[in-house]
């Protein structure tokens, strides 16, 4: 039988049979005695246990104990902790069984051997925090509020640390444990949050930020005004010389002969439709040549106005087409 498996049966053993001296379970006469009720969650406790539901046994020893303290119950929560690897409470609660139990209890020496295991797996926290008074939780187990007198005993390995605190956001730090360690954690909670600002505020700050993206966007708008009047220029003069040369073209073909009529509708054609874009283009150089001038006369003279005074960038949108020629600005 392994070390644990004999270590729980002689647990279960003893615990009933103290119990049976106790009068721990006597007939429903004695139901009103806590060491009934004590009674029953240690038997619980006990089915659990040989279930290996660990967890759900220590609740139930743990009530039997506070309900009716017991040695014996108290020898049975140290051995269930050491089973969940809580080296920490099991070193405690040991240590707590040793100072109640009595000379001739049968584990003490077995719990003695015990003790020299667990003190090779507990480790130690030092926890301070900023400002002081703050709730500390060790692995969602409450350990008090800082700041604290003496280090807190952990079991080794990975340890979460919670500081709480009211009125401010909490703060968690996570550290290593080895065995024997002192490792000092220092929490710093941040002071409460800012009241939220004025709705009234709150509701013209778009409008600022918008003044302030238009303006910024002001000269980029100008700056392609000018790029695109400068486009539009050299597309009419582009579009005027090859309107010119179909039309010489077309004058050199009525005066030969023979020509045929597709080619002097070809020509005439050509011609018509260079005069149609190069004249389109140079409406919409005058156009927005005009407004980008405008645009850019009118933020000089308001550079030293105030900034509530300032105009919104205009939006510009030119459409061309091989017979016509649209402009459409907004301010």
């Amino acid at each position: 039988m392994s070390e644990s498996r004999t270590r729980r049966a002689c647990s279960i053993v003893v615990a009933v049979a103290i119990l049976l001296v106790s009068g721990w379970a006597r007939s429903a006469g004695a139901q009103e005695n806590p060491g009934h009720e004590a009674g029953k969650h240690f038997q619980r406790g006990v089915a659990l246990y040989g279930e290996a539901d660990y967890r759900a046994a220590l609740v139930e020893f743990k009530r039997a104990y506070t309900t009716s303290p017991n040695v014996a119950v108290l020898y049975n929560v140290g051995e269930t902790e050491y089973q969940l690897q809580d080296y920490a409470s099991a070193l405690t609660t040991f240590e707590r069984y040793l100072a109640e139990a009595g000379a001739s209890e049968p584990h003490r020496g077995e719990v003695e051997g015990t003790l020299d295991v667990l003190r090779a797996r507990v480790g130690h926290l030092n926890v301070t925090t900023t400002p002081p008074g703050a709730d500390i939780t060790v692995d969602d187990v409450s350990v008090g509020r800082t700041p604290f007198d003496k280090t807190l005993l952990v079991s080794i390995g990975r340890r979460r640390i919670v500081a709480a605190l009211a009125g401010r956001p909490t703060v968690t730090r996570t550290v290593d444990v080895a065995a024997e360690d002192t490792v000092p954690v220092t929490l710093v909670l941040p002071s409460a949050e800012s009241p939220s600002p004025n709705p009234m505020l709150s509701l013209t700050s778009p409008k600022v930020e918008s003044a302030s993206s238009s303006s910024s966007a002001g000269p980029t708008l100008r700056l392609l005004g000018w790029i695109t009047t400068g486009a539009s220029v050299a597309g009419a003069a582009t579009f005027g010389i090859l309107a010119m040369n179909a039309s010489s073209s077309l004058q050199a073909a009525r005066g030969t002969y023979p020509t045929t009529s597709a080619t002097l509708s070809s020509d005439a054609s050509l011609t018509t439709t260079y005069s149609i874009v190069a004249d389109s283009l140079t409406a919409a150089a005058i156009l927005v040549g005009g407004i980008t001038l405008y645009s850019t006369l009118a933020s000089s003279s308001s550079s030293s106005s105030s900034a509530s005074k300032r105009g919104s960038a205009a939006t510009t949108r030119v459409s061309l087409g091989p017979a016509s020629a649209r402009f459409e600005m907004t301010f």
